[in-house]
C-alpha cells in the first residue's frame, strides 16, 4: 500500500490529492525533442517504465514495488501531459515489504499535467514533470485489508539522457525521479487507519514512439528551452 500512494508518482510515476515540495521550474519556454538537443519536436504517446524499485514509507510500514509502467501522451510544447494507464506491482503480485498491498489506479486519464524546462536546473534536474490528478487505491493486507486513497499532483524532478545527474546513469534514456517525496491520503473512501501521509522514492525511464501509434516505445527523448 505504502508503495502504491508512491508510485502513482513514477514517474512512472502515476505511481491522490497529493503534492510534492520540490522547488519550481524557472519560467522558459520548453521543447521536447526526437533525443537531442538539435533534433526535430516530438509530440506524442510516451511510456514510463520503473528502474530498480520504488518504495514507500509510512507509520504502517515500508513497501516496495519492482514493477510499474505508465503510459499517456504530451505535446512538444511540454503542455498537455496525460496519463491513460499505469500499473504497479512486485514480481507480478501485490506490491511487498512490511507491509503488502494490491494497487489500483483510478481515475483515467490523470490529465493537465506538464513538462516544464528548468533553466536553473535545480538539484542537476532538466525539468519539472507534473502528474496532475492522479488517484490510485490501495488495499493493504492488515487487519483484514483496509483501503487507502491517495490522489492529486505529483511534481518529480525530469533529466535528459546525457545529464550526469540522471537517477540511474546506466541508462542512457531520459528519466523521471522523485526522493522522499510527501503524498497525502484522500479521506473520502479511505480507511481512518490509513497515514494521512507516505513518502516515496522512485525513478523511471521515458520513451517516445518513433512511428507514432505503434505501441512500440523506441524514441529517445530530450527537453531543452
Amino acid at each position: 500500500m505504502v508503495h502504491l500512494r508512491r508510485t502513482a508518482v513514477l514517474g512512472v510515476a502515476s505511481l491522490a490529492a497529493l503534492a510534492l515540495a520540490v522547488p519550481t521550474a524557472s519560467a522558459a519556454t520548453t521543447t521536447i525533442r526526437k533525443g537531442s538537443a538539435a533534433a526535430a519536436p516530438y509530440s506524442g504517446n510516451v511510456r514510463a517504465s520503473l528502474l530498480g524499485t520504488a518504495s514507500v514509507t509510512t507509520s504502517l510500514g515500508t513497501g516496495s514495488c519492482n514493477q510499474s509502467t505508465m503510459t499517456g501522451s504530451i505535446q512538444s510544447n511540454g503542455t498537455g501531459l496525460a496519463i491513460n494507464s499505469a500499473s504497479f506491482a512486485t514480481d507480478g503480485g501485490p506490491c511487498s515489504g512490511s507491509i503488502s498491498s494490491t494497487i489500483t489506479p483510478e481515475n483515467f486519464p490523470w490529465s493537465g499535467g506538464s513538462v516544464v524546462y528548468d533553466t536553473a536546473h535545480t538539484g542537476g534536474r532538466d525539468a519539472a514533470v507534473t502528474i496532475a490528478n492522479f488517484r490510485v487505491r490501495a488495499v493493504v493486507n492488515i487487519f483484514g485489508g483496509i483501503t487507502c486513497i491517495y490522489g492529486g499532483n505529483l511534481t518529480a524532478n525530469g533529466f535528459n539522457p546525457d545529464n550526469p545527474a540522471r537517477g540511474d546513469t546506466t541508462v542512457a534514456e531520459a528519466q523521471v525521479g522523485v526522493r522522499n517525496a510527501t503524498v497525502n491520503k484522500i479521506s473520502s473512501g479511505s480507511n481512518f487507519l490509513c497515514p494521512s501521509t507516505a513518502t516515496v522514492t522512485a525513478n523511471y525511464k521515458l520513451l517516445g514512439e518513433t512511428t507514432a501509434g505503434s505501441g512500440t516505445y523506441d524514441q529517445k527523448l530530450y527537453v531543452t528551452q
